[in-house]
């Protein structure tokens, strides 16, 4: 079974530096470098190096990186027949500031991106017949987004939705179309409006997003670990303890991970293992793709860390197993 990402594809600029700068501040950082990006091509990287058939649907720039963005993908695997260059705009650019800690800031320029529209939505239904799930993001209109969630329900294709860069207000249409959506802490604060500071609210707020018709919430919280809700249960995953290098594509490794698992028929619970452990891995390496892992290195990491951290079975409430 194959995986279908939806989504952007940018070239990440960026730039390390002690700390993240203040409002108006200038400050002297101490790398720079540029790798391929963008959460689409990112997860449609992260499920192909899991050895999950993965095919990106999107579009790059007929100028400004395009042509080394989609050799990129090939190079890693990834199926990009279904990639359109368009010679109206540059591609995608994502600029970003990382600091000492492994945090970052990120600006996004949508580029050829922002162009995504119902075309591109029509080359993606011819690849829904047998696929296991699609991936979606919001760095391509809402309109792209709620339109290929559609094609997929009605094509009886899994929908896995990463709400960022979020968007307070997602139409009320998208979210019975949705069988799975990932926050992150601050993604799921924004969607239902308190703060998300632990495993109790994270718990609460993934209530609010199955009442609005989600199948499956998952929310992340980094180094906290990651709550799932359903209709049937409620269970918490603590995070791999790691040393942090750099957490840009950490959510896109976690949701590679998550389709991964699920797509190899592992339980929902085995599959946010998965999740937690790709985004652990990513988490600990520079830049977003080159962070990704491959699928040797992560058995032997899951391997390893379930076995000496006592696994990852995590706790539960209600419901079944």
């Amino acid at each position: 079974m194959s995986i279908i990402v939806f989504g952007s594809i940018n070239i990440d600029l960026v730039a390390k530096a002690p700390r993240l700068p203040l409002p108006g501040e200038t400050l002297l950082g101490h790398h720079f470098f540029k790798a391929p990006g963008g959460k689409g091509a990112n997860q449609a990287v992260a499920t192909t190096r899991l050895g999950i058939p993965t095919y990106m649907v999107g579009r790059a720039g007929a100028h400004g990186f395009g042509s080394e963005l989609v050799n990129s993908l090939k190079a890693a695997g990834v199926k990009t027949d279904d990639v359109f260059i368009d010679d109206r705009v540059s591609s995608g650019v994502a600029l970003i500031t990382v600091d000492d800690a492994g945090e970052n800031q990120i600006i996004v320029i949508p580029g050829a991106n922002g162009n995504i529209d119902n075309q591109d939505v029509a080359r993606l239904a011819h690849l829904l017949p047998g696929s296991q799930a699609l991936l979606l993001q919001l760095e391509i209109p809402i309109t792209a987004v709620l339109a290929a969630a559609q094609a997929a329900r009605e094509a009886g294709v899994m929908v896995i939705l990463d709400p960022a860069p979020v968007q307070s207000q997602l139409p009320d249409e998208l979210y019975p179309l949705v069988n799975i959506i990932t926050p992150n802490e601050v993604e799921a604060e924004q969607l239902v409006g308190f703060p998300i500071d632990g495993e109790e609210s994270a718990t609460q707020a993934a209530g609010i997003l199955l009442q609005r018709g989600v199948k499956c919430a998952i929310v992340k919280l980094g180094a906290k670990g990651v709550v799932c809700a359903t209709a049937e249960e409620t269970f918490f995953i603590p995070a791999f303890k790691i040393e942090t290098v750099d957490t840009t594509a950490a959510g896109d490794a976690f949701n590679g991970g998550l389709a991964a698992g699920l797509s190899t028929g592992l339980s929902l619970r085995q599959a946010v293992v998965w999740g937690a452990a790709a985004g652990a891995l990513a988490a600990m390496k520079s830049g977003a793709q080159p962070s990704l892992p491959d699928r040797i290195t992560f058995d032997k990491f899951l391997q390893e860390r379930v076995v000496s951290e006592g696994g990852k079975e995590g706790r539960s409430e209600g419901g079944k197993e």
